[in-house]
């Protein structure tokens, strides 16, 4: 290519040094050998260069035609050299493209445990997955509802009097009141969304609310933001029967022990009548759960009060129902024998890892959750 040019007229030697260039063009496969050719004719030492550098010796008459081939071959040459450049470029593109592809639908590969790309699901995320496996499987939808709540969603329809402990501030977070002047707050438990869900939705109603709550309140057990799952059945001729069978099949299922012990205890809340305190059989002095003679209260529950239903446009001599509420993340640490509630939102990775579980094994009631 860096041969020097013999010709007899004017314009063979352009029209040889086209053909050539555009054959070595066409002959090179890879952006280096575009590069030995784009030197070889357009650099300090080229073919083209050293023709252009030569137009001083052209005779005076013969000079200013030479001089326009000239160019008009340069502009050519450049274009053809940039247009083969880009076609180089793009073919190299391509094979890479090809040679990189990932089958996005393919499983991960699997990593050894422990390692930084070995992901999971956080075991709260795990315990509502697991929650709306069991009681979805007997007719329960998923409600939602926000953070931030009414007072009347939050106290008032749930039947709890202006003077409940609950109500007062070293209790609850309250917003700045709004065009009302009522104080907005954060919801202290999930049956604010009961309350929407009645109004909203005609019975039967099957439902459970599983979400963020907030309490002033914060140690080994208790902490300003936790999770709640609430429970929700409307319908007509519901008995305590309903709610018993339905809480002891759900604690049996969820802890995998078939013959969990179960008790159902008086107690009072605002907004059921009758009220029970549900408790589990366990032994205290070794933490294992359906041995021993002690017991461990778990939720509450109850047959949903006539005030709260009235309030919320159903005839309570029509209507009936049962709701229930228990802490997800205290649930969880039985199951998984935790002692402390902190480390759920500390994100200690090494916490994460021991407690995780294996994103591509969801639960299933068929293999046990």
């Amino acid at each position: 290519m860096t041969e020097a040019i013999t010709t007899t007229t004017a314009g063979d030697d352009l029209e040889a040094l086209r053909r050539e260039t555009e054959a070595a063009l066409a002959a090179a496969t890879d952006l280096r050998a575009w590069d030995a050719v784009r030197v070889a004719t357009l650099g300090r030492n080229g073919r083209l260069t050293a023709l252009l550098k030569g137009l001083a010796q052209v005779p005076a008459e013969q000079r200013r035609e030479r001089g326009a081939a000239l160019n008009r071959l340069k502009a050519e040459l450049e274009a053809a050299i940039e247009a083969r450049r880009a076609e180089l470029e793009q073919a190299a593109l391509a094979a890479r493209l090809r040679a990189e592809r990932l089958d996005v639908t393919l499983p991960p590969r699997p990593t050894a445990p422990g390692t930084a790309q070995d992901g999971g699901i956080h075991p709260i995320s795990r315990t509502v997955e697991e929650l709306t496996a069991i009681f979805g499987a007997m007719g329960f939808a998923v409600a939602e509802g926000p953070d931030i709540e009414s007072d009347w969603h939050n106290f008032g329809a749930l039947n709890i009097p202006e003077h409940h402990p609950a109500r007062q501030d070293h209790d609850t977070f309250y917003l700045p009141p709004g065009p009302d002047g009522r104080r907005p707050v954060l919801r202290t438990h999930t049956s604010p969304v009961q309350i929407r869900t009645m109004l909203t939705q005609e019975p039967p109603i099957r439902a459970i609310v599983p979400g963020r709550t907030y309490r002033a309140d914060h140690d080994a057990t208790h902490s300003p933001m936790f999770h709640q799952v609430e429970g929700l059945v409307i319908d007509r001729a519901i008995t305590l029967g309903h709610l018993k069978g339905c809480l002891i099949d759900f604690l049996r299922a969820f802890f995998g022990i078939r013959d969990l012990p179960v008790r159902f205890r008086a107690s009072y809340f605002p907004f059921t009548e009758p009220s029970m305190e549900v408790d589990i059989g366990w032994n205290r002095r070794t933490g294992e759960l359906g041995k021993g003679e002690d017991w461990l209260e778990i939720l509450g529950s109850g047959m949903v009060h006539p005030k709260v239903l009235a309030n919320c446009g159903l005839d309570p001599r029509v209507w009936q129902g049962f709701a229930f509420g228990m802490g997800i993340e205290r649930i969880a640490m039985l199951k998984q024998g935790m002692t402390d509630l902190r480390p759920f939102f500390e994100s200690d990775v090494r916490w994460l890892r021991h407690y995780r579980a294996d994103p591509l094994s969801p639960p299933s009631l068929a293999e046990g959750v």
